[in-house]
């Protein structure tokens, strides 16, 4: 039981971690990078789905990436797509096969904001490991009755040490993806 409770933590902390990390991803750095453009939503005939789904990416050079979508009516809503994405600051040009994205240079004001947005995000799935640990911690205290109280709290000592870890982890991710937007 006891087992039970802390595989299925740690399972969903470390699925936590992996979200956060993406999402790191999805902040640009000075670089062009396809995983910028993995969680950008095309409404593609009337459905919003994910560009990954619908072209290739290609990076040729540090600031451009290439579009290529599979489905050339698409074309023009893949580039309005990636033209109306917040934070992004892409001006996509289309030549009716390939879009061009070209990413401006950052500035220092801008990489400063974009260290706000990562550190945002690495406090939500901090929030998200503590809500994950909260409930955990209930349903250890929910088998009180069925299990030993020094179980329990031995339980409870190892659910805080993944906690830690997993927060750890999250930290570790920040810290790194700071220095990379920091980078000149």
């Amino acid at each position: 039981m006891i087992a039970d409770v802390l595989s299925d933590a740690t399972a969903r902390m470390k699925k936590a971690v992996e979200v956060a990390k993406d999402d790191f991803g999805t902040v640009r750095t000075g670089r062009a990078n396809p995983q910028l453009f993995q969680k950008i939503m095309v409404s593609y005939y009337g459905t919003p789905t994910p560009l990954a789904q619908l072209a290739s990416l290609q990076n040729p050079e540090a600031r451009t990436l290439l579009v290529t979508p599979y489905d050339k009516g698409a074309l023009r809503d893949i580039e309005q797509a990636i033209r109306d994405t917040p934070n992004l600051g892409a001006n996509p040009s289309n030549d009716g096969n390939i879009i061009r994205v070209t990413l401006p240079e950052l500035t220092e004001e801008r990489r400063k904001e974009y260290v706000k947005i990562v550190r945002g995000k690495a406090e939500d799935a901090k929030v998200s490991v503590r809500n994950i640990r909260r409930k955990a911690k209930d349903d250890l205290d929910s088998l009180k009755g069925e299990v030993g109280d020094d179980e329990v709290s031995r339980a409870e000592k190892e659910l805080e040490q993944i906690t830690k870890a997993n927060v750890d982890s999250i930290d570790d991710a920040l810290k790194r993806k700071e220095a990379e937007l920091l980078e000149v």
